[in-house]
């Protein structure tokens, strides 16, 4: 499944992104950070990670660096009573 996913953002990049008239605001841009969390933490993981970023990425956001955690840590609530 990791091959899969790193091939489809491959295509991305090659075919679609040139198409698009902007650029990610964030270093290293989103296909790139895709990428990376994908071959450090899998499909699953790096998955999680690619598509929180990609949600992140839009015109109001400022952008900026935003490296691949060397760490993946689950976000969740605790609730306490």
């Amino acid at each position: 499944m990791k091959k899969v996913f790193i091939f489809l953002i491959k295509l991305y990049r090659k075919y679609l992104s040139p198409l698009k008239h902007t650029k990610c605001p964030y270093y290293p841009s989103c296909s790139e950070y895709g990428l990376e969390a994908i071959e450090r933490y899998g499909a699953f993981k790096g998955g999680i990670l690619a598509s929180y970023r990609i949600l992140r990425c839009n015109p109001l956001s400022k952008g900026g660096y935003d490296p691949v955690p060397i760490k993946y840590v689950r976000r969740c609530k605790s609730t306490s009573d």
